[in-house]
């Protein structure tokens, strides 16, 4: 999905295409988990659909229940999604920051590469075929 360091960064066009591609991946796994957790909590909580969306919501998004859980296994659901909740927040980060992490560091590497070959005095043949110093 990346180019490699010995590639040339991608134009500014391609590279909003990656982040909105990114961006569209991340809204559909948060839409996924948010509909594993309001069924969880409708059918095994029995929590009407829209106590049951805040709920999956509030935990997905870390900042805890709203409703009182009165059965055990609303209690084990809700322990369970609230762990699935953490990993699915980390990932979207990792999946959100990723493209943008790596241009930067892409950046980094290729200034590095450049103050490398001017100290050495040689010139490397780029990709494309021209001479870089």
């Amino acid at each position: 999905m990346f180019e490699s360091r010995h590639e040339p960064i991608l134009p500014t066009r391609i590279f909003i295409r990656r982040l909105l591609a990114c961006l569209g991946l991340a809204l559909i796994i948060i839409f996924v988990a948010l509909s594993i957790g309001t069924c969880g909590y409708h059918f095994i909580a029995g929590l009407p659909w829209i106590d049951a969306l805040l709920n999956a919501a509030m935990i997905l998004t870390g900042m805890g229940p709203v409703d009182v859980l009165r059965s055990n296994h609303a209690k084990l659901f809700a322990s369970a999604y609230a762990l699935f909740s953490g990993v699915v927040f980390i990932s979207l980060m990792g999946l959100l920051l990723s493209p943008i992490a790596h241009r930067v560091l892409h950046k980094f590497h290729l200034s590095e590469e450049d103050m490398n070959d001017e100290e050495s005095g040689n010139e490397t043949e780029s990709r494309g075929g021209r001479k870089r110093k």
